[in-house]
């Protein structure tokens, strides 16, 4: 592989990431959504959708988490998927979703 070449697909894909992450940052940031300790919910890029999630009776199981439904801020996400914006230790900061059924 050329130099040039791959140099442009890591910009090429570093763009595409930011714009995924930049567009769930845009809705929470506009939205001016804090947590129940008064923490601004987002960040620069610190917040993730998940379209493939599974849930049981307690939470939303992600990458072999349970994220507890009593966490969702009272906010549906514009696009319907579950979002969790976390803080840089990787604690989650806000949670936005809906339970199943809702």
């Amino acid at each position: 592989m050329s130099k040039p070449w791959l140099r442009n697909l890591v910009i090429v894909s570093a763009t595409l990431f930011s714009f995924s992450a930049f567009a769930h940052d845009s809705w929470i940031n506009r939205g001016g959504f804090k947590n129940a300790a008064g923490e601004w919910c987002c960040g620069d890029y610190d917040c993730k959708s998940y379209s493939q999630i599974r849930s049981n009776a307690q939470g939303w199981m992600i990458d072999g988490e349970l994220v507890p439904y009593d966490e969702a801020m009272p906010v549906s996400p514009p696009d319907g998927q579950l979002t969790i914006c976390r803080r840089p230790d990787g604690s989650r900061r806000c949670v936005f979703g809906l339970k199943p059924g809702l």
